[in-house]
């Protein structure tokens, strides 16, 4: 039951700082560039709780807010890209030679190159790809965002959750 309530309560706040995105992001005009403030969720959920919580709660994070707020396409780019980064994210975790802000930016820069590579096969057109440079900055500069959140973040939990 613990773990029923816990899920719930991570994937909760991933799907309340996905409708903030969804209300805030199109204000900055830039298609495909948002905060990843559910990152920060999903990083904490890795971190505190492994792998397995950090994946539930991102594809069923995605999904929800995909069906709410966006459409079958954005699910299938947000799926690709949240997979991909989740996974290299986990890969770089493990090597133990990356801060958790160093996992983030990967995790941010993954996400996009993913969602590109996506758009790329669905529009059948490697124009896409020009879009990338700008993707990457951004993924880096948001990356760099979620982590140092989730360094204060990951502690602050653990703390409450040995009390």
């Amino acid at each position: 039951m613990k773990k029923v309530a816990l899920y719930g309560m991570y994937v909760t706040l991933a799907f309340v700082f996905s409708y903030i995105e969804h209300v805030i992001m199109p204000v900055n005009g830039i298609p495909g560039i948002k905060l990843g403030l559910a990152n920060v969720v999903v990083v904490t959920a890795l971190y505190i709780h492994g792998v397995r919580t950090g994946m539930f709660v991102n594809i069923v994070r995605i999904i929800l807010a995909g069906l709410l707020f966006g459409n079958l396409f954005g699910i299938i780019y947000s799926m690709a890209g949240g997979m991909t980064s989740f996974i290299v994210m986990v890969i770089m975790k493990k090597t133990d030679r990356f801060s958790i802000k160093g996992v983030s930016v990967t995790g941010g820069v993954m996400h996009n190159i993913a969602q590109i590579a996506v758009a790329a096969v669905m529009l059948k057109t490697k124009a896409v790809f020009s879009y990338l440079p700008v993707l990457i900055i951004a993924g880096t500069i948001m990356g760099v965002l979620v982590g140092v959140i989730s360094s204060f973040v990951v502690p602050a939990v653990k703390k409450y959750e040995n009390i």
